[in-house]
């Protein structure tokens, strides 16, 4: 069985199995990883590191590619305008 870890979205604590991808958990719990110019909600969108869609902001770190990234327990992720 899978253990499961606590990190910060957005200013939100949310409870995700080990290994998640942040862009994964980002998708999962509904919150947006960045927004657009003209203020539209914006989400990973290949997966793969190449689109930069799932660019936020881990630990102090902006523009960190969500997608490339896996959850460790107390991350520290936001919305990266």
């Amino acid at each position: 069985m899978s253990e499961n870890i606590t990190i910060r979205l957005n200013g939100k604590q949310v409870t995700v199995p080990a290994g998640t991808s942040v862009a994964a958990s980002m998708l999962a719990s509904g919150e947006p990883c960045r927004t657009s110019v003209t203020g539209e909600a914006r989400g990973p969108l290949c997966g793969m590191g190449i689109c930069f869609e799932c660019r936020v902001t881990i630990n102090g770190n902006r523009h960190s590619r969500g997608c490339q990234v896996q959850c460790e327990a107390g991350m520290d992720i936001s919305c990266d305008d």
